[in-house]
């Protein structure tokens, strides 16, 4: 991990992520909907179904993490995130 995360909180974390353009803020999926681009709508349109989207789950706490991870797999999987492993994909 890397050690500037120590010394900032989980606030202060978002704020630089959201400066930078890296995420937007957080969101419900269920009462918000799922953001997405003009572009990705189309594709939803044209193809019948929604384009890959990568998403952050943010979670309450521990406890609310575990029980995530015990019910989505992928959140255990893909939890050693490297982005030269994925750098294939994009």
């Amino acid at each position: 991990m890397i050690d500037f995360m120590k010394e900032i909180d989980f606030d202060t974390w978002m704020e630089i992520g959201l400066e930078k353009g890296w995420c937007g803020p957080p969101v419900c999926y269920v009462h918000d909907g799922l953001p997405m681009s003009e572009e990705e709508w189309i594709e939803e349109e044209a193809n019948g179904e929604p384009p890959c989207m990568h998403i952050i789950r943010l979670y309450e706490d521990d406890e609310h993490r575990l029980e995530i991870e015990e019910s989505h797999s992928p959140s255990i999987w893909r939890k050693p995130y490297n982005m030269r492993d994925n750098s294939s994909e994009k």
